[in-house]
């Protein structure tokens, strides 16, 4: 196993694992979308879906048991790039000026994580966590448009908007680097390749915007 450590400690190594598990994770999300969007179906459609997946617990177990490892993969080795990234140009980029050659996001994707780490840990705490808890009560509907943990709070409402707006930028300079990470950004696939992205980086954090944008700004009265 010393070529499989050696690999996930190298430069290229870390940068795979990361674009990998980013396009896992990417993949993930169209599936939680179409699930969330069931919401504008009313509190019958939504309940029922979510009674659905509460009825293959084990399976749904499992899967978030593979997610939470991709989780981790994207996050150690994120942090592992940035900080590599740092100690490489320890004059913050002033040589090569960054600042004038790059966008804001793109230096500051450890920051853009960061913050869309800490929304779904709240996101956990509340929403997923009361799904357990309120099993047997069936009114998932009801908890998402609570006034305390959901989008009848204006607080979650926004921090919910403000962390689907930079997961637009996160997702968007992480599809460039991943695909420049396999080589193919440049290619003949390269246009094609562009507007997948678009529909990663702009329509799925667009679609998920909408349901704090309804529930909590439209419907709610914020």
């Amino acid at each position: 196993m010393s070529w499989f450590s050696t690999f996930t400690n190298s430069s290229i190594g870390k940068k795979i694992f990361m674009a990998l598990s980013g396009l896992f994770l990417s993949l993930f999300l169209i599936i939680h979308l179409i699930g969330n969007l069931t919401l504008f179906g009313g509190p019958d459609l939504f309940n029922g879906y979510v009674s659905v997946l509460s009825s293959m617990k084990p399976l749904v177990r499992f899967i978030e048991a593979i997610l939470t490892m991709i989780f981790l993969v994207h996050i150690v080795n994120g942090i592992r790039i940035t900080l590599e990234n740092r100690k490489a140009t320890p004059n913050k980029y002033l040589s090569d000026k960054a600042n004038e050659n790059s966008s804001f996001f793109s230096r500051n994707m450890g920051l853009t994580g960061s913050i869309i780490f800490i929304f779904l840990i709240v996101h956990l705490q509340t929403f997923w966590y009361q799904f357990q808890v309120q099993h047997d009560d069936g009114q998932f509907f009801n908890i998402v448009i609570d006034n305390t943990i959901g989008f009848g709070n204006i607080f979650v409402t926004l921090l919910y908007s403000i962390a689907m707006v930079l997961l637009s930028f996160h997702l968007r300079h992480g599809f460039q680097s991943a695909f420049q990470t396999f080589g193919i950004r440049y290619n003949k696939y390269g246009k094609l390749i562009e507007w997948v992205s678009v529909f990663f980086w702009l329509i799925i954090p667009l679609g998920f915007l909408t349901i704090p944008v309804y529930f909590g700004f439209i419907k709610g009265g914020f």
